[in-house]
């Protein structure tokens, strides 16, 4: 990492009121793992380090706003795609115990790679879909928490990740601008399958300026056995939400 990523690493770190400066070795070996994945596997668009310690590096970070992730517990980070937010959340917060959830097995695969090689001894990458793992003893109302980094419209998110969640667990999502409609439709569907919208919270990411918006979902009650739908139900038919 350049000095000049390091400076963004450690600004972008503590306008979220977090220290970077313990970590900036194993950052700047998540960079170039993630560089040189990207070479042979194509797992993100994002290509410069400015790009990747602020869109990536940072923004995953920011899901720590509010407190709501906490310092310990177990956490589903659903659709980590190449790592994030979970390798991040590995590095400065090695209390949480983090399972990377996606669908695409290369993606878990430089996951798995990648957090053994930076000794990150709380990460258990998972290959698979939520909706089958909502349906898993082993895994319905397990976790503490659910993060998920622009994955999907939040009537959707709820869907996913609330019956993975045990009563009182939270989902954190982190999304850009959210629309009124799609807010409304997540609240319906939050309270269908067994939770309600406890915070939202819209900011600008540090140093570039990108609107975000997370939201935490506190699960209530037990999720109704009818859900998680099937695969791609969710998807193709959320609830309440007919915007596309």
């Amino acid at each position: 990492m350049t000095p000049e990523g390091e400076t963004l690493l450690l600004d972008g770190g503590r306008a979220l009121g977090l220290d970077l400066a313990p970590h900036l070795p194993a950052f700047a070996e998540l960079l170039r793992l993630l560089q040189e994945g990207n070479t042979r596997l194509n797992l993100t668009a994002l290509k410069t380090e400015r790009d990747i310690v602020l869109k990536h590096f940072i923004d995953s970070l920011s899901c720590l706003r509010g407190g709501d992730l906490g310092e310990e517990g177990l956490v589903l980070d659903l659709g980590t795609g190449a790592g994030f937010p979970s390798l991040p959340l590995a590095i400065v917060r090695p209390g949480l115990d983090l399972v990377p959830l996606d669908s695409i097995g290369k993606k878990i695969r430089f996951v798995e790679e990648t957090a053994q090689s930076l000794g990150l001894k709380n990460v258990r990458p998972q290959v698979g879909r939520a909706e089958t793992l909502g349906r898993q003893d082993e895994h319905r109302g397990q976790y503490d928490r659910v993060v998920a980094r622009a994955v999907a419209a939040l009537p959707i998110l709820a869907e996913l990740a609330l019956p993975l969640l045990r009563v009182g667990g939270r989902l954190v999502a982190q999304k850009g601008p959210i629309t009124d409609e799609e807010l409304r439709a997540g609240q319906r569907a939050a309270g269908e399958v067994g939770g309600q919208v406890q915070a939202v919270d819209a900011f600008k990411l540090p140093l570039s300026g990108d609107a975000r918006t997370l939201i935490v979902v506190t699960k209530t009650r037990p999720t109704p056995a009818k859900y998680p739908r099937r695969e791609g139900i969710p998807n193709a038919q959320p609830l309440f939400w007919t915007a596309k």
